[in-house]
């Protein structure tokens, strides 16, 4: 049993986030729904909770009502091989009203805050050079969805010109 599980706080739609992000995560199910009796309080057959895996990670989902809401102080990291990889999961998780945010973090249309790059990029940023380094800084604080081939180009740019 994995020890630590996310609790993700919804307001009556648990059931359709978890579904959404089965859909998008492959490797990913539906684990299982708990769902209201007769007893309440909420609607009989309605969700109360939800148990989803989104590759390997388990979570739980439950219909708490609108009292709490999510806020980028927690966001879950999708680090992708890829720029094709991380096109597809922002294009996916910002569909149907999900909102983009500054250096690939975005809301889902449920309110989840998600921070999508290709892997790669932790690389440009860390460049040993400082000057290749802090260019490949400012073209990802200048972009809402990470273009890493921008990024490299802008610190290949600095680096060509710091060498003249």
């Amino acid at each position: 049993m994995q020890p630590i599980t996310p609790n993700l706080w919804f307001d009556g739609n648990a059931e359709e986030a978890a579904r959404f992000y089965v859909s998008v995560f492959p490797d990913s199910r539906m684990l299982g729904v708990q769902r209201y009796t007769d007893a309440g309080p909420g609607p009989a057959g309605t969700a109360v909770s939800v148990e989803f895996e989104l590759r390997g990670q388990r979570f739980t989902g439950i219909n708490g009502g609108p009292m709490f809401t999510f806020s980028e102080a927690v966001s879950f990291v999708v680090a992708c091989d890829d720029q094709e990889e991380a096109d597809h999961y922002w294009a996916a998780l910002t569909a149907d009203g999900g909102q983009e945010g500054q250096c690939g973090w975005l809301k889902d249309r449920f309110g989840l805050s998600w921070q999508v790059y290709p892997s790669a990029l932790g690389a440009l940023l860390g460049d040993p050079n400082p000057v290749r380094a802090a260019a490949a800084t400012r073209a990802m604080l200048a972009q809402r969805r990470i273009d890493l081939a921008e990024i490299a180009a802008a610190a290949d740019a600095a680096a060509a010109a710091d060498s003249r």
